[in-house]
């Protein structure tokens, strides 16, 4: 490419507006790409701060890679050419018919993710949240937020003997907390103060033995995480498009041996084939859940006539996150009735697309490698903490979701760059209506100066 090419590639969006909604990894990204092409871009978040998932969903011994991200969003949101809103909900405070239509957008993101807990599959579960049943997403941002003082979300209490189902990253996230809170707890009891950090870095079995001392010894009856399928199906590394059998099967042995791995270190338990069937309820609160056997035939799930019963302290559905509903657009099922999938295209908004989580409508953070090919494993075994730390590690799982984002971002690029500019007087208009929306919440439209502002010093 000549420099007079790269030139005017770089200014193809010159005279163009388009509204992100989200800003963290997918919608700074693309915020990111569409800036560098010359167009104004808005992000809108709900949120003081653009981190998302990545502050609030990725427990906090992920601390290397949460601070790295928050750099890098930073660094997207803070340029010249992107307008950062916040605390603003579209929806709530923006009705999004309006923002589509009547502000000036030549294009509208939807980069807003997977934040509403699945429902638990059970008639009458919901009526028992707070009363023994809790959903993964209060529980995981709550471990990541409760020791600043200005937090005022849910709280709780991490207890022995929990029930978690789900299957999945997230729900290994958990059970994990699980574990190595309520070790911590009886360390205390010992008159021993070991990190949350240096159980997860080391693992429980090893802090324990330094300390002369067994899994055993602390009487704890530690964390089980109910599956519906078999472990080796368990999705913490996806089957790539088109594999035939004997790569199906090497994948299913990477599961099994990651999570081996996983239990081996943090000491739950993975009951597979179980799928919730029912409630067991005394005084008012959900004491317990009634299990069906399941079975996979022909690589189908099947369920049986066997059921059984399993107490526990406390039940934690970690079963997927999705779309929250936005007034103004149709739901289908539990996502949004998107006519084009791979886009995110809405058919009474011909200016909306989307990307990340919100299409995939799952809520962790490698869940957004669904259109990016295979994850080697070393990558996952660094994110569940059963393999090497760093760069090469953890950190790669984000790359799928960039490069995911940054395909979208030239598609909609291509289709933007065919709409007319705005002359002067238009993007002026958008312009004082943006800022008019910033100041509604205090920000005058320096990012780093209301990052400063709004960032607790013990934000970990």
């Amino acid at each position: 490419m000549t420099q007079d090419t790269a030139a005017s590639s770089s200014e193809r969006l010159a005279g163009r507006a388009i509204a992100v909604i989200g800003g963290a990894t997918a919608g700074a990204e693309m915020a990111d790409r569409l800036a560098a092409e010359g167009a104004f871009v808005v992000v809108f978040e709900q949120n003081e701060r653009p981190y998302g998932k990545v502050e609030d969903g990725l427990p906090r011994w992920h601390r290397e890679l949460r601070h790295k991200e928050y750099k890098a969003i930073d660094a997207k949101l803070g340029q010249p050419n992107v307008a950062f809103v916040p605390r603003t909900k579209i929806g709530r405070d923006v009705d999004f018919a309006a923002l589509c239509r009547d502000f000036g957008f030549h294009a509208v993101v939807l980069a807003n993710g997977a934040w509403r807990d699945r429902p638990l599959p059970i008639d009458g579960a919901d009526a028992h949240v707070g009363k023994g049943l809790v959903y993964q997403n209060p529980f995981i941002i709550w471990f990541n937020h409760e020791n600043e003082k200005g937090f005022s979300g849910m709280r709780f209490e991490p207890v022995d003997d929990a029930i978690v189902v789900g299957g999945g990253l997230a729900s290994i996230d958990v059970a994990k907390v699980m574990m190595l809170e309520t070790t911590r707890a009886k360390l205390r009891e010992r008159g021993i103060d070991e990190p949350m950090i240096d159980l997860e870095v080391k693992g429980i079995p090893r802090v324990l033995e330094r300390h002369g001392l067994r899994f055993e010894d602390l009487g704890l009856k530690g964390a089980t995480l109910f599956y519906r399928r078999r472990i080796e199906d368990m999705p913490v590394v996806e089957v790539p498009d088109g594999a035939d059998d004997a790569r199906r099967a090497r994948v299913e042995a990477t599961r099994k041996k990651l999570l081996d791995k996983a239990m081996e270190r943090y000491l739950f338990r993975i009951e597979a084939l179980s799928a919730p069937d029912g409630l067991i309820v005394e005084g008012g609160r959900l004491v317990g859940l009634r299990f069906r056997r399941t079975k996979m035939e022909n690589g189908k799930l099947t369920s049986t006539d066997e059921t059984f019963e399993r107490r526990g302290a406390i039940v934690i559905s970690s079963i997927g996150s999705i779309p929250e509903a936005i007034p103004g657009i149709d739901m289908k099922g539990e996502l949004f009735a998107f006519s084009d999938w791979d886009l995110g295209r809405l058919d009474a908004y011909p200016n909306v697309f989307s990307a990340g989580n919100v299409v995939t409508g799952k809520g962790n953070i490698a869940a957004s490698r669904k259109h990016a090919g295979h994850v080697a494993e070393e990558v996952i075994a660094a994110f569940l903490g059963v393999g090497e730390r760093g760069h090469v590690g953890e950190e790669a799982v984000l790359d799928a979701a960039r490069a995911e984002t940054r395909a979208k971002a030239e598609t909609i690029a291509k289709r933007v760059a065919e709409k007319a500019p705005h002359d002067a007087a238009a993007m002026a208009k958008l312009r004082d209506a943006v800022r008019a929306l910033q100041q509604r919440v205090g920000h005058d439209g320096d990012y780093a100066a209301w990052i400063a502002r709004v960032t607790p010093a013990d934000l970990e």
